[in-house]
């Protein structure tokens, strides 16, 4: 074959037609993959990415509260809300929202809100983890006008202090609260009061 038939070969009008027809169908084959992804990323869906925050939140009490962590077989089940926002400056709220957790895995979701007043300013981000010890605790979640913590099942907030004393023979009230945040267990920070009510992640 001489130069020029090699040429010819070479860079033939159908070759570089055929070539560009594949680089084509492989960019969009790939963005349509990509496509995919991120809509099954999105599609994970709020309830799913709120339960693998709560778990995340979870482990993340067992790992530095070991009464947390002693605690948690023996529960019925474990409510987390694993970051609420509280902000106001002398009359505040807070909101957050979370999941219910048995054996592991989300089988419910709630959101927790309240008012909270005195002096403040800010905003503050914490969590809390319910520790639900029997099926009385657990049905009172799901009352129709919503769980109010401190009326009904008695509700214990499990501070740094009681968490070092505290051992699970020990342990007898309805519902245990470990309220958290990046600097470990807080004080009970108006728990008291906040109301509870299922909803579906959206």
């Amino acid at each position: 074959m001489n130069a020029t038939s090699r040429r010819v070969a070479g860079s033939s009008p159908l070759r570089r037609i055929a070539t560009t027809a594949a680089t084509a169908l492989v960019a969009a084959t790939l963005a349509l993959v990509a496509g995919s992804s991120a809509a099954a990323e999105k599609g994970k869906t709020a309830g799913a990415q709120l339960a693998s925050q709560s778990v995340a939140a979870l482990n993340k009490l067992y790992a530095s509260v070991p009464a947390a962590k002693a605690l948690g077989p023996k529960a019925h089940s474990i409510l987390v809300f694993p970051a609420i926002t509280k902000a106001g400056l002398g009359v505040g709220g807070q909101y957050g929202e979370g999941a219910l957790l048995r054996n592991g895995k989300a089988v419910a979701y709630y959101n927790t809100a309240g008012a909270s007043y005195g002096l403040q300013a800010g905003v503050q981000k914490y969590g809390y983890a319910m520790f639900l010890m029997n099926e009385k605790a657990v049905a009172a979640l799901d009352k129709a006008e919503g769980f109010e913590v401190g009326v009904g099942p008695s509700v214990v907030v499990v501070d740094e202090g009681m968490a070092k004393q505290t051992s699970t023979t020990t342990l007898t009230n309805d519902i245990y609260a470990f309220v958290f945040a990046q600097k470990g267990l807080m004080a009970g920070l108006g728990i008291q009061g906040n109301k509870i009510t299922r909803i579906t992640p959206r």
